[in-house]
This record gives structure tokens, C-alpha cells and sequence, in this order.
């Protein structure tokens, strides 16, 4: 954690010098609000309305995301020219990695607000886990990304989890969590409804409700 502090703020001296607009930490950026941190994640919701733009802001990790809507933005990288609109679709899931830190800011050109739920890692894993506990959607270095569109009445296969994770929900529904042994838990989960797990887990995810829904799980390598 040390490092990642010193590495920003060298990265804003530079800025600063080079005449630019100061930037900020991620973490420390208006649209950007954190939800949760601990040794390993950051856990941010990134918002901005029509015609809104961050900071420049520096990413230091790599990092996740989700599109909890549609949306269309545009990225300038600092000290260079603003870059053409990108269309982003609700649901969709990505991932990076990053081998130096980035420094941009982002421009909402759509006609509705944009709403990213962003988790960055703060630690690699030394050795990477060789077992996924499903089909991945996205990854990188840090994290694989389990993505469950989840019809009414269905279920995920029964899968493992051996390292911490994030569930995510990226729409409401009515999610039961059912273990091997037939024992379940059901809640009413809305959109960014989170957990952190940390313990070893197996479990299929059931659609109790009536509509689609979209569990997202973001877990560590």
C-alpha cells in the first residue's frame, strides 16, 4: 500500500510540473464513490450524468468492471487528445491489466447517465490459482469474472470457490443460494448489492423470482 501511495504521488508531482491539470487518486475523485476497501479491493460505483466529466485521475491497478447501463463516454488520456465516443451496453463485463499506471479522465457524450460498478486489487497473487470455479467471462492477472444471466426458475451449475470473491448484483432479483448439502438462503438482492467472501464456499445460484436477473462474481486468483 505503501508503494501504490508514493507511485501516485510521483505521478502527480510530474503533473504538476508539466503544467497539466492536477489529478487526483481514483479513490479520491468526485464521480468516483468507494463502497469498500480492505487489504485486497477497492470497491467503487463510477457515476456521471449527461454532460458530466471526471478529474483526471490516476488507476494504479488492475482492475474490473461492470455496466450497470447503457452508456456512452469518451477517455482522454492525460497530455493527449480526447479519443472518439465508446458505447458501453448494461451487463456487460471487462477487465484489465495494467503494467503501468494510467491517467485520464471521462467524458459522458450519451444521453443518459453513466453507472460502472469498478472494483481495482491492490495485491497480485504470487502464484497464480490454476483451477476456475466456472466458465470466465473476463480476467486478468489479479481476478477472474463469473458472469450468471440467470433465467426465471433456473440455476448455475454447482461450482467452487477457493479464493475470496466479490457477488455482485447487476439487477434485481430474487437470488436463493443453495449448498451441496440442500441447505439454502434466499434474499431480494437490487442493483450493486454486494458481498465480500472469504471463506472456501460451494453453491448454485437460483433465480427465485419472476424476471431475468445478473449475479456477478469477481474472484481472486
Amino acid at each position: 500500500m505503501k508503494s501504490y501511495l508514493l507511485l501516485v504521488a510521483l505521478i502527480l508531482s510530474a503533473a504538476m510540473t508539466s503544467g497539466q491539470q492536477n489529478p487526483v487518486a481514483v479513490d479520491e475523485e468526485p464521480h468516483h464513490h468507494v463502497l469498500f476497501r480492505n487489504e485486497f479491493v477497492i470497491v467503487i460505483r463510477a457515476t456521471l450524468q449527461r454532460g458530466e466529466a471526471t478529474l483526471y485521475h490516476v488507476h494504479a491497478h488492475d482492475s474490473a468492471d461492470i455496466e450497470l447501463v447503457s452508456s456512452t463516454t469518451t477517455e482522454q488520456l492525460l497530455g493527449k487528445a480526447e479519443g472518439s465516443p465508446d458505447t458501453s451496453h448494461a451487463g456487460d463485463v471487462s477487465a484489465e491489466s495494467l503494467k503501468e499506471p494510467i491517467t485520464h479522465r471521462v467524458r459522458n457524450v450519451g444521453s443518459g447517465p453513466m453507472d460502472i460498478f469498478h472494483v481495482e486489487f491492490l495485491q497480485r497473487p504470487a502464484q497464480a490459482s490454476s483451477q476456475a470455479a466456472a466458465r470466465v467471462s473476463a480476467e486478468n492477472t489479479s481476478a477472474r469474472i463469473y458472469n450468471w444471466v440467470i433465467a426465471p426458475g433456473a440455476s448455475t451449475a454447482m461450482h467452487s470457490h477457493e479464493r475470496p470473491y466479490l457477488m455482485i448484483a447487476a439487477t434485481p432479483m430474487r437470488l436463493k443460494m443453495t449448498a451441496p448439502d440442500g441447505r439454502s438462503l434466499s434474499e431480494e438482492v437490487k442493483p450493486v448489492d454486494f458481498h465480500w467472501i472469504d471463506s472456501k464456499i460451494t453453491h448454485t445460484l437460483v433465480n427465485d423470482g419472476v424476471a431475468q436477473g445478473q449475479i456477478v462474481e469477481i474472484e481472486l486468483k
